[in-house]
């Protein structure tokens, strides 16, 4: 079945170096295509890609756009491993920011979140989640260690 939605992301320029930076960073990903000016040899016009199966749409629009935080893709880290993977290679060139976020160096948005943030902030023991809500406020890269350690109102 084809997908009804898809990302559609607009680039000055370099949809086709971010689209391959892209695949790179995520397992099970691949271009799928890439729509040329004038053929096999012209300017990238667009680029499809998929990471993990979403599918992704990449534009060489011009200038007149830019990303913003309003938009962030938001990735389900399974662990710490995966989780200091990710923000290494997305944050390189970028800007890390807090709780989590940080922008590529094409200035796209991500949150890079580890699957253990969401259980220990949905504990239903309000003091715990609470505990690891606010030192998820405090940091950059997520520290599952750390959350655990609030979490459980132990002191570091």
């Amino acid at each position: 079945m084809k997908q009804k939605i898809t990302t559609f992301l607009w680039f000055e320029h370099q949809a086709e170096e971010a689209a391959r930076f892209y695949v790179s960073t995520f397992k099970n990903s691949e271009i799928t295509s890439i729509s040329r000016a004038g053929g096999e040899h012209g300017s990238v016009i667009s680029v499809t890609f998929q990471l993990e199966g979403q599918p992704f749409i990449a534009l060489n629009g011009g200038p007149e756009y830019k990303f913003t935080p309003a938009i962030s893709l938001f990735v389900d880290c399974i662990d710490q491993h995966e989780t200091d993977e990710l923000w290494a290679r997305l944050s390189d060139g970028g800007k890390p920011g807090r709780c989590g976020w940080l922008e590529d160096r094409f200035g796209l948005s991500w949150q890079i979140i580890p699957r253990a943030l969401a259980e220990m902030l949905q504990d239903e023991d309000v003091e715990k989640s609470q505990r690891a809500l606010h030192a998820m406020f405090t940091m950059g890269k997520i520290d599952i260690e750390a959350l655990r350690r609030a979490h459980s109102g132990a002191s570091d």
